[in-house]
């Protein structure tokens, strides 16, 4: 859809179809028709399409507008490696030691550097307002990507709100040394404390340590949990205790939490139950882990037996705040994606079930956009206001099924009021970073 938006910045997206829910109304699945008047590059009034007949109207006909993206959870330092390591079978293992190879190999600043901007330049282009990105913290890369995401952030602000994450394994959070010194260096950079654990004897007490370290050092909680098909994974169950049991305060996030999927009823639903007393929130990230789960062709050719995803519907519906989000994209664990979050929401539409009944699934807008910024504390809010800043994507499609029933490659994307340039960098930037040229 090609709109003609005044360089001025002052105009009205007359006919626009918005979803109430993005508006203040959380739980709405309805559209409504508005007029929204843009100005200085913020949302000077929203009124009921018609009432008035500006000169400057740009009339979208029923097309729907959405805030910015806020993309959740992300891996800026692992993203584009692909071309020169990739996973050798499709596993969750494959990827992790492609990755610690890669890592050991190639991860200097100016690496880390070039594929974090050039990810990031796909994100702005896409329609995101807002970013966070999971840093690996395995020494001695700690000590190398925390001031290249402090360089970015600090390059992109204004444009991409950015988030750190430190993500450290079990190994390292049990280490009561390396736990401290790492966690300092994540309150230097005002970043949030990470950490990644499934199937492990050790959980309660990694869980724990993570808890009341954050607790001490005043941060909040971003964890990778339960990524794994086993049933016998309890990393989520033992993060909620923890949070209950030291009555810490902070924001806490759960990010994957697969085996949930894969676990009896009872104690699904008793885990669910726990994580929502907790005040904990989860974040689906549907691509990487519909892509990732459950392909083990150790025997041969073998098809996955399930979707990979968490039961996001359930926590949901306990009360859990829940988002969904991009993960990796174009390394080891997860071979595609380019950090489009209407992509994310799209797609997540058809993993997670969350399209039926139609007449709701509007209200999902949200999980790419004003949940996942509440849930992160961004002072982005990606809601629709008077007085909010006009942060848009404007999509021709003007229904559910038209909206996803193509990749709306033709989308308008509004930063300030003003219509930004969507042309997307060309790979070959990134050749020379790859050693091969095709």
């Amino acid at each position: 859809m090609a709109l003609s938006i005044p360089a001025d910045g002052h105009y009205v997206l007359a006919n626009a179809s918005v979803p109430v829910a993005v508006m203040g109304d959380a739980a709405s699945g309805a559209l409504a028709r508005l007029d929204i008047t843009i100005a200085d590059g913020v949302i000077m009034a929203i009124a009921p399409a018609g009432q008035s007949k500006p000169h400057n109207a740009v009339d979208l006909d029923g097309g729907i507008v959405l805030p910015a993206f806020v993309d959740l959870h992300t891996h800026l330092d692992k993203g584009h490696i692909w071309p020169r390591k990739q996973n050798p079978d499709g596993s969750w293992i494959g990827a992790l030691m492609a990755v610690l190879e890669d890592r050991s190999a190639n991860w200097a600043a100016t690496d880390v550097e070039r594929r974090m901007d050039f990810a990031l330049r796909c994100a702005y282009a896409h329609g995101t307002a807002a970013i966070r990105t999971h840093l690996d913290m395995a020494p001695p890369q700690h000590t190398i990507t925390w001031d290249v995401f402090e360089a970015m952030r600090d390059r992109w602000k204004g444009r991409v709100e950015m988030q750190g994450v430190g993500l450290m394994g079990p190994d390292t959070i049990l280490d009561p040394g390396a736990l401290r010194s790492i966690a300092t260096r994540i309150k230097a950079a005002g970043g949030v404390l990470g950490g990644s654990t499934a199937v492990h004897p050790e959980n309660p007490t990694i869980m724990r340590r993570l808890v009341e370290m954050a607790g001490e050092l005043d941060l909040p909680i971003d964890l990778h949990t339960d990524e794994s098909p086993d049933p016998a994974a309890n990393a989520l169950r033992c993060l909620a205790d923890a949070v209950i049991e030291t009555g810490f305060k902070g924001k806490v996030l759960a990010g994957h939490c697969c085996a949930l999927a894969n676990q009896a009823d009872d104690i699904a639903k008793a885990t669910i139950e726990r994580v929502a007393e907790a005040g904990v929130a989860v974040v689906s990230l549907p691509m990487c882990n519909m892509y990732l789960q459950d392909r083990d062709n150790a025997d041969g050719v073998r098809t996955p037996r399930w979707r990979g995803v968490t039961l996001l519907n359930e926590l949901k519906a306990a009360g859990v705040p829940v988002a969904i989000a991009s993960d990796n994209t174009r390394d080891p664990f997860y071979a595609y994606g380019d950090l489009d979050g209407f992509e994310v929401l799209r797609e997540g539409a058809r993993i997670l079930h969350f399209d039926h009944p139609q007449s709701d699934a509007f209200a999902w807008a949200r999980s790419v956009g004003a949940d996942p910024a509440a849930i992160a504390d961004f002072s982005y809010t990606a809601t629709l206001s008077p007085g909010a800043p006009a942060e848009l994507v404007v999509f021709g499609a003007r229904s559910w099924t038209e909206l996803m029933s193509r990749p709306q490659a033709d989308r308008t994307v509004l930063r300030s009021g003003l219509a930004i340039d969507t042309t997307l960098p060309d790979y070959r930037e990134l050749d020379d970073l790859m050693g091969q040229r095709t």
